[in-house]
């Protein structure tokens, strides 16, 4: 259900919440350009790409089901930006 909630922007700014997890190395950089682009734009799209690509390895810690819930959401919000 969260899933069909969450904007590309709020999953990047969730992505900035979390940046000390090591997973989102660079995704951190590329999510904070992505928050100042327009979302209607191919540059924010082409952002996504990069964010998505670089945050493949992000996973919640054991046992905490809604963060699990909020990264599973992020990732389809941010696949859908960059139709992939």
């Amino acid at each position: 259900m969260i899933a069909e909630l969450m904007t590309a922007k709020e999953a990047l700014q969730l992505i900035v919440e979390n940046q000390e997890c090591p997973a989102l190395n660079y995704a951190v950089n590329y999510a904070k350009a992505g928050l100042v682009m327009d979302e209607n734009s191919e540059v924010f799209r082409v952002q996504c790409l990069y964010v998505v690509n670089n945050i493949s390895t992000w996973r919640a810690k054991k046992g905490d089901e809604v963060m699990k819930e909020k990264i599973k959401a992020a990732r389809a919000a941010i696949k859908r930006v960059a139709a992939i």
